[in-house]
């Protein structure tokens, strides 16, 4: 059977793959910071033979131009791509030989309209086929269909359920599912179904493009339950497209209070990384919070201006390299600066800020609380606290004029996105209490009856 090693990009919601013989690796859909590729490879002690896109990716900057040209490997692209580099251009039928592996090309269009899956087999045509999805079949639901062009949705909706039908009719039923998004990445269409592995036989069972036997009726569906998506895929796909070079891991220049003080002066953006109530409690004046314990990457690149100057401020060294290397995958190479240590190690005390954390318990004993929810449109339309107002957090920095004058309880599902909204109203001059808790919570204490 195919071996396969599997590195998760939690932060994004993706998942890159090494296939291999147990002496070549086919390399499928990698992300840019290749250490951790390298050192599965080396584990292993792999050579690699071949790298894969599925598509051209709107969520992450590929390092598989890079990777390719470091190891001397063919780079498969599909070919209905313009891209502004040499590749192998692959269509569907193509087969491509990997030491003891074969590789076949199927088209499989909807999440992109040239996008293709891998079918690996190794010498033994018993064994298991390894089927490297990316964005069209899913553990349990499909790959949005609405990046490529808003107006060629439908269209590519009905190709995405062509597609997975194809995967479902050509493949053995033991045949294992490798998908690159679903795993929390906005590229899905839908939750998928939690599961970590699947097959053709269990996606039969559950999957909503083989569970719904009319076309018509699952791009409907599909097309309803698409939900907002990070601003920066608009400029993703561009980069992936030019050709991404290995990111720059050159030292970041150190900042002191007095640099600290012209950037907040200059309403640049300063992003604090530790946990939400840590930032709540101290953080220096200005600066908002975005911790590296969740999606840390996604929210900056939503919430901060595509381009605008970021100076990061953290705990330890080795949490502005975590930083670090979670920008990279959206292609930020290059940040304005870094502070390291507690807030009062950067800045005096009449620089630094805090406001209350509290919970729903909380906010139901306080009477005319005005409350500010900051999930997106879909979850505040599916319950919501009746009074509260809604503002999507990406929104937010844009829409601060739309808020009342008072102080504001912010609120999301979990407390991460709220942490992070709490610290824009901040950085804004507004008072706020961060609700640091699950929406649950609310629901159980009946917040959210009429």
């Amino acid at each position: 059977m195919v071996d396969v090693a599997v590195l998760e990009t939690a932060s994004l919601g993706d998942r890159s793959y090494v296939a291999h013989d147990g002496a070549t690796a086919v390399v499928v859909d990698p992300q840019r910071d290749l250490h951790r590729l390298e050192a599965v490879l080396g584990e292993h002690g792999l050579a690699v033979g071949l790298v894969v896109e599925t598509h051209v990716h709107n969520d992450y900057v590929s390092g598989g131009l890079a990777l390719a040209r470091r190891t001397g490997a063919r780079y498969a692209v599909p070919a209905g791509e313009d891209v502004a580099f040499e590749r192998t251009p692959v269509r569907d039928g193509d087969e491509l030989a990997v030491g003891a592996l074969t590789v076949r090309v199927l088209a499989t269009p909807g999440h992109t309209a040239d996008h293709v899956a891998y079918v690996v087999r190794g010498p033994d045509p018993g064994e298991p086929a390894a089927v490297f999805t990316g964005g069209s079949l899913l553990f349990g639901t499909v790959g949005r269909t609405d990046l490529v062009d808003p107006g060629r949705t439908e269209e590519l909706s009905r190709a995405q359920y062509r597609s997975a039908r194809r995967l479902a009719d050509e493949l053995e039923e033991t045949a294992r599912i490798f998908p690159t998004h679903g795993f929390g990445s906005f590229c899905s269409s839908a939750p998928t179904s939690g599961a970590s592995e699947s097959t053709i036989a269990a996606e039969r069972e559950g999957n909503l493009a083989l569970t719904v036997d009319d076309e018509g009726d699952f791009v409907r569906r599909l097309v309803e339950g698409l939900t907002a998506y990070p601003s920066y895929y608009a400029h993703i796909g561009p980069q992936n497209l030019a050709g991404p070079e290995a990111p720059d891991d050159g030292p970041v220049a150190p900042v002191n209070a007095e640099i600290l003080r012209r950037r907040l002066a200059a309403g640049e953006w300063v992003v604090d990384l530790r946990e939400r109530r840590a930032y709540a409690a101290d953080h220096v004046a200005g600066a908002i919070g975005i911790g590296l314990e969740g999606s840390f990457a996604t929210y900056l690149g939503w919430v901060v201006p595509w381009g605008a100057p970021v100076t990061l401020l953290g705990e330890s060294s080795e949490q502005i390299a975590d930083a670090r290397r979670e920008l990279v995958r959206l292609g930020i190479d290059h940040l304005g600066g870094a502070g390291v240590g507690e807030p009062a190690d950067l800045v005096p005390s009449s620089e630094r800020a805090s406001f209350p954390v509290a919970s729903f318990t909380d906010l139901a004993g306080t009477d005319d609380a005005v409350v500010l929810d900051v999930r997106r449109e879909d979850e505040f339309a599916a319950e919501a606290i009746p009074s509260a107002v809604n503002v999507p957090l990406h929104e937010l920095a844009g829409r601060l004029d739309e808020l009342p004058e008072t102080t504001l309880w912010v609120h999301c599902q979990s407390g991460y996105r709220a942490g992070v909204g709490a610290g824009i109203l901040a950085r804004a001059g507004r008072d706020v209490v961060l609700v640091d808790d699950d929406f649950d919570e609310a629901v159980r204490l009946g917040l959210t009856a009429e």
